[in-house]
């Protein structure tokens, strides 16, 4: 690479923001880039450690109807119960609500303007992200990665 070239991907870096790992923060669960990538595959890596986006549509857990827990892919610590599923209409598994004290948010600038991002409390992984414009009783859409999550029917 170029030198002007690795100084327009290091400003894009900053510019889109990096993920939490790059960042310095720490987390209950924490494993080298290496050690994830073996445990999740490339694809689910790609979500949870490089916080990509799946296509829209893609991810079998958006037709998922029984009861049950939806869970991080990363670290498997329960996040969002199937009685706040609903179809958002987007192409991605939503809820409008996840479980007490399982997600964090922080916010994600872009290019496009800021959102909020949400990741697993536990491990850092990210998930997707949360709208003001989801149904009641919360009115919120927590918009998720199908890859970052896991479901345990029961």
């Amino acid at each position: 690479m170029h030198r002007r070239g690795f100084l327009w991907a290091g400003a894009a870096a900053v510019a889109l923001g990096l993920p939490a790992v790059a960042r310095g923060e720490s987390f209950e669960v924490s494993l080298s880039d290496g050690d994830w990538l073996a445990r999740l595959g490339p694809d689910r890596f790609g979500v949870l450690r490089q916080e990509a986006t799946e296509p829209a549509g893609s991810s079998p857990l958006n037709h998922e109807k029984r009861a049950g827990t939806f869970l991080c892919a990363g670290c498997d610590l329960p996040l969002f119960s199937s009685t706040t599923k609903y179809d958002s209409g987007t192409g991605w598994p939503s809820f409008w609500e996840p479980l007490a004290n399982a997600v964090a948010t922080r916010p994600d600038p872009g290019l496009f303007g800021s959102r909020t991002e949400v990741h697993c409390r536990r491990c850092g992984g990210h998930l997707g992200h949360v709208f003001d414009d989801g149904p009641p009783p919360t009115g919120k859409r927590f918009c998720m990665n199908g890859l970052a999550l896991t479901f345990r029917a029961g």
